[in-house]
């Protein structure tokens, strides 16, 4: 039986689209219940439409605070009863309380080596902090920004010309690897949460995840 999820964005949901590949090539047994995203502009809902997904808009501009608009959201997340929340470009600080009631169940893919460079402009500021390696985390939400758990890292040198685009360029395509790769481990029971730990096969991992390789299954 496939596993139900629910995909929110922003943008032009190039994730989502790596999902949606995936499980349409039998590489990922999940079913996206739903699309959401607080942008009707989103690229990415004409994504979900192309592929059959429900789609919804909310706008957080309709709602006087972050928690009246993460209640709503709520609601509609809710009725299509997901066993993962999955956060594609999802450009929101979320609540504690929206936070909180999906924390185990939900995960979020931030451009950067976590805990290096939480927040935005990531990519700039890598190149600006002379680092050596860039990359990206995948995570469990919690109710502190870009702090959860991570379950999977990837990394990539920092070359002497790259700029924040051809970093990001790079960064964009494992994303598309090990996005897919974390909900999948999700969805077969490998990856868990448990005492604010990201767990894989039972064992527990370490602050930074478990480095991407393509030997990893």
């Amino acid at each position: 039986m496939s596993f139900p999820i629910v995909v929110l964005i922003s943008g032009s949901g190039s994730n989502l689209q790596a999902l949606i590949n995936q499980s349409l090539q039998g590489q990922l047994n999940v079913t996206i219940s739903a699309v959401i995203s607080n942008k009707a502009d989103a690229y990415g809902l004409e994504r979900a439409r192309e592929a059959g997904i429900p789609t919804h808009t909310l706008s957080h501009k309709a709602f006087d605070s972050r928690e009246e608009f993460d209640a709503a959201l709520q609601i509609i997340i809710d009725q299509y009863s997901p066993k993962l929340v999955v956060l594609a470009g999802f450009m929101r600080i979320l609540s504690e309380g929206f936070a909180t009631h999906y924390l185990g169940r939900m995960l979020n893919i931030h451009p950067s080596l976590l805990p290096k460079f939480k927040g935005l402009d990531t990519h700039q500021r890598a190149i600006d902090a002379r680092e050596k390696e860039h990359g990206v985390s995948v995570h469990f939400v919690s109710p502190e920004l870009d702090a959860g758990a991570v379950i999977i890292q990837a990394a990539t040198l920092i070359e002497n010309n790259d700029t924040a685009d051809s970093l990001g360029n790079k960064i964009h395509a494992l994303e598309h690897i090990i996005y897919p790769l974390a909900v999948r481990w999700f969805s077969e029971g490998r990856v868990t949460f448990h005492d604010g730990k990201a767990l894989l096969d039972h064992k527990e991992l370490p602050a930074s995840g478990i480095l991407y390789n393509n030997t990893l299954q």
